[in-house]
């Protein structure tokens, strides 16, 4: 159980989409109005990993067309997600302009490649156990562990906010975060 925290801690403590949007609804709009962001990522990585461990993730890897729709369909969102980053403003000047609800957050999951292989290498390390306690033991060590992982990069994302006054530097972090949103949207058919 030990390696299994240590891999599931790893992969997602690591940059990916989650850290890079977590960290800058952080420094853009807070603490407090991330956290529904938050503890949707920590629930949504919960439910894939349950699915995961349900078999659903042995059936994306056997099934090529299912796999690249689900690497293009990625690709796309980030890349879009980037999109939205490089062009956001130092001032909320729309309304439109938020963090992510709960349930986006939880919807972005299904999305996301990085849970997805985290997930399904997770899943191998306990093959010896029946298709439903993996999922049980899948969904409760990847919800509980990303829950302090998103705790930290919000709450790091938040600290800078305050360093982040100067508009010209707060634009340079944000396109930052959006280079590494975009250069992550390639990395998902590597």
């Amino acid at each position: 159980m030990t390696a299994l925290i240590a891999f599931v801690f790893l992969g997602l403590f690591s940059p990916g989409p989650n850290v890079i949007l977590l960290t800058a609804s952080g420094a853009r709009f807070g603490f407090r109005a991330t956290r529904p962001h938050l503890f949707g990522v920590a629930f949504g990585v919960g439910v894939i990993a349950f699915v995961t461990g349900l078999g659903l993730g042995t059936v994306v890897g056997a099934v090529p067309w299912l796999r690249i729709a689900l690497m293009a369909v990625s690709s796309a969102w980030i890349a879009w997600m980037a999109w939205t980053l490089w062009n956001a403003k130092p001032t909320l000047s729309k309304q439109s302009e938020r963090p992510f609800t709960f349930s986006e957050a939880i919807l972005f999951q299904w999305v996301n490649p990085k849970i997805w292989a985290v997930s399904i290498a997770a899943s191998a390390m306990l093959s010896d156990l029946s298709p439903f306690r993996l999922a049980m033991t899948l969904a409760v060590v990847f919800s509980i562990t990303n829950l302090g992982v998103c705790l930290f990069w919000s709450s790091a994302g938040a600290l800078l906010k305050s360093l982040l006054l100067n508009p010209d530097i707060w634009r340079i972090f944000m396109r930052c975060m959006a280079l590494c949103l975009l250069i992550f949207s390639g990395l998902v058919f590597l």
